[in-house]
């Protein structure tokens, strides 16, 4: 609860010039409640990446593999563009996490720095019209997330494991508005067996494995595409579309970089 975290008792000394200064602000604005002040606890406490040129770097790699994994598959293409175009939608969030599963991608967060607040009322009223504020992380997301892809490393899955499941999250039947979901259902079930058919010999002694994959795969879906954009991508399109930038690649551009 914001109420009760230690942003509400902060140093009682920067309270009185704090409440001065920001009267114009919240003036300007048509008053901000208490919940959009700068608040620490960890629900509102936005943060960004340590080393974005490296991790964008990465993650803008792991995101071509990604597109090239869907234009290797020939069965893909052969779905009605309108459902291309509605399963990339749905599935680009968790097959790009899993895509950081397998290359090892990992990351830190720091602290979002405050801009200061003479910045605040000088540039009040300007900053807002030339371009929309872009918003961060916070650190409850980015812990959520990072612990989904801890749970995933515990698994330890291999080539053909990964491989199986990208196509089982893939081809997705139950997306709104598929034409032609009877025959994307039945790509899910062919990818699920031979899932579970590699498991076999892989672990012939964990019984419970190929129900344990699905289950913790399905947490992916949980992670808000605006996190993945914000935190990942952000940096280097800007304001733009990750979706339409997706697209652009897989139907336009073969050998287009993304570059921090």
């Amino acid at each position: 609860d914001c109420e009760r975290c230690q942003c509400h008792s902060e140093d009682k000394r920067t309270a009185i010039l704090y409440t001065l200064l920001s009267q114009n602000l919240n003036h300007s604005r048509g008053g901000r409640s208490p919940a959009h002040q700068r608040c620490l606890c960890h629900q509102r406490r936005t943060v960004c990446l340590r080393t974005p040129h490296v991790t964008c770097q990465a993650a803008s790699n792991v995101l071509l593999k990604t597109i090239s994994f869907m234009k290797n598959l020939p069965s893909f293409y052969l779905l009605p563009r309108e459902d291309q175009l509605l399963l990339l939608d749905s599935c680009w969030v968790p097959l790009f996490l899993l895509g950081l599963v397998q290359e090892m991608v990992t990351f830190e967060v720091m602290e979002t720095p405050a801009p200061s607040m003479l910045k605040k009322i000088l540039l009040d009223g300007q900053s807002e019209q030339q371009e929309p504020e872009r918003t961060q992380p916070t650190l409850a997301a980015v812990q959520r997330l990072q612990c989904c892809l801890n749970t995933f490393w515990k698994l330890d899955l291999s080539p053909k494991e990964y491989a199986y499941l990208k196509g089982a999250i893939l081809f997705n039947p139950d997306v709104p508005g598929l034409r032609a979901s009877p025959y994307i259902k039945s790509l899910q079930q062919e990818a699920q067996r031979a899932l579970h058919e590699v498991l076999q010999p892989l672990h012939p002694e964990d019984q419970g494995r190929f129900a344990r994959i699905l289950l913790i795969s399905s947490t992916l879906k949980s992670i808000p595409p605006a996190l993945i954009t914000d935190l990942f991508f952000r940096p280097v399109i800007g304001n733009a579309d990750i979706v339409e930038f997706i697209v652009e690649m897989l139907y336009e551009i073969t050998d287009r970089q993304l570059a921090p």
